[in-house]
């Protein structure tokens, strides 16, 4: 065992030892429910006209909306990774889709703190319901190793595609289905369960639940197109993605109804996001009905770094305590999910960790969001790309570590079209500077030439042809 490994270990034991009624006194409860692949063009308190999502908008009319919240990089476990962990991409240990056959995904180390762990060292009940994808139980990165009291879902991301599984994990137990089940009701109806059992079986205990919804990642499968069967110019794919979205939405009203109906709303923070922006170039089949580019508005998509890849759908919730009708425009990160709530947890971080993020505790309930040198992103997907933000508001993109620094103005260009790094000299060094700085090297994710992906070429970038979407 590592050093970091056992100073971990003693970490937490040390964090169980509190008392319970200290553990427990005015913590709240946290649900954090990130949706694979939904953009902020995909809901209607963002501007979408075709979809419908009233609950995710009546939470933002009740909560605060964010405009520039960033995921942890542009594709799916490393975002996660940064989520649990409170790293970014220049020392998170995932930086990249990894698979493992015949099932999982590359694991968290033994050594990697999560989140779980640090609210269950404070005497939080937690639970994982939806996808993990960031280690299967036979390794390290198991949601059971990682402080989970307990786990329903997916574990395998390539296995999460299917809406008609012919099995789920209920821990580290295989659940065998009849293929015609949508799991997502599954996950649904196990979600509201556990929240349940919590105030039933020890209703002044906090809990924390991840909820990760695989809605509406593709493949695209609905069981029901609902108001969206009748829309005769839509095809197949168009109508199962709008549904898919209005089924996510529907879910998250009936988990917010739960927690009126068992009185502790007020005492529960619940924060909604996407695991990276857009999913789609804006000329693709769902891009160009849905318009998740918001008319131009963002550049880019999933698995580049320009806004549109990094920014995603994010609103907070917490009645009395964050304000209601905020619409903030200041940045934050995935990374800053882990500290924000040690801080709430009123949890000592383990000597020799020290997360990349910063708590937003202040900032939820209305205040300033902190202030910090640079956000910064990587991603190893055929090129190792890099972006930074920097100084406020500008960003820097390099779509590969032998490509030229691109610099844009935020302030001035939100949707990134103008590279002004020619009259920006000094700039582009300071961001050539912070680049290499902000990391350290991963064996694991070396950098590497290529061609970049996600929207960082201006043409020539096409979505892959969606599936025809399974109706029962």
């Amino acid at each position: 065992m590592s050093f970091r490994s056992f100073l971990y270990l003693c970490f937490g034991a040390a964090l169980l030892s509190v008392s319970q009624e200290a553990a427990h006194a005015a913590k709240p409860n946290i649900i954090y429910i990130l949706s694979d692949d939904l953009a902020q063009g995909d809901l209607g308190c963002y501007g979408q006209k075709l979809i419908k999502t009233p609950n995710l908008d009546r939470m933002a009319a009740e909560g605060t909306r964010f405009t520039q919240a960033y995921c942890g990089t542009s594709v799916c476990a490393p975002s996660r990774s940064s989520l649990m962990t409170g790293l970014h991409m220049g020392h998170c240990p995932i930086r990249a889709n990894r698979e493992i056959k015949p099932e999982g995904q590359m694991p968290l180390p033994a050594d990697t703190l999560t989140v779980a762990q640090v609210l269950k060292g404070t005497g939080y009940a937690t639970g994982c319901v939806g996808k993990w994808g960031m280690g299967m139980f036979d390794t390290t990165g198991s949601p059971l190793k990682k402080g989970f009291d307990h786990f329903y879902g997916h574990n395998c991301q390539r296995k999460a595609h299917n809406y008609f599984p012919p099995y789920i994990w209920n821990d580290d137990q295989q659940v065998e289905l009849d293929g015609k089940t949508y799991v997502q009701d599954l996950f649904a109806n196990e979600s509201l369960k556990w929240v349940r059992e919590q105030k039933r079986k020890a209703p002044d205990q906090p809990f924390f639940l991840f909820y990760a919804i695989t809605l509406p990642h593709g493949d695209y499968q609905i069981d029901n197109l609902g108001i969206y069967a009748d829309q005769k110019d839509w095809t197949p794919t168009q109508k199962a993605y709008a549904a898919m979205v209005t089924r996510l939405d529907s879910d998250v009203g009936r988990l917010l109804d739960l927690l009126k109906e068992l009185k502790i709303d007020e005492s529960t923070l619940v924060m909604t996001s996407g695991d990276n922006g857009s999913s789609f170039p804006p000329d693709s089949e769902l891009g160009r009905l849905f318009d998740q580019a918001m008319g131009g508005k963002l550049r880019g998509f999933k698995r580049g770094m320009y806004e549109g890849g990094l920014r995603q759908a994010s609103i907070a919730r917490w009645p009395g305590s964050i304000p209601a009708g905020r619409v903030s425009d200041e940045p934050w990160a995935f990374w800053d999910f882990l500290p924000t709530a040690a801080d709430l947890a009123g949890a000592v971080l383990p000597e020799g960790f020290k997360p990349d993020g910063l708590s937003l505790v202040s900032f939820l309930k209305g205040g300033a969001a902190p202030k910090r040198e640079y956000f910064y992103w990587e991603l190893h997907e055929n090129a190792s790309i890099q972006a930074l933000r920097f100084d406020q508001n500008w960003k820097a993109v390099r779509n590969g570590p032998n490509q030229p620094v691109e610099l844009y103005d935020l302030t001035a260009d939100e949707s990134e079209a103008h590279n002004v790094a020619a009259a920006h000299p000094d700039r582009v060094n300071r961001a050539l500077e912070l680049m290499k700085s902000a990391r350290v090297d991963s064996a694991d994710f070396p950098m590497q030439g290529g061609r970049a992906g996600g929207g960082n070429k201006k043409a020539g970038n096409k979505a892959p042809t969606a599936d025809v979407p399974k109706t029962n």
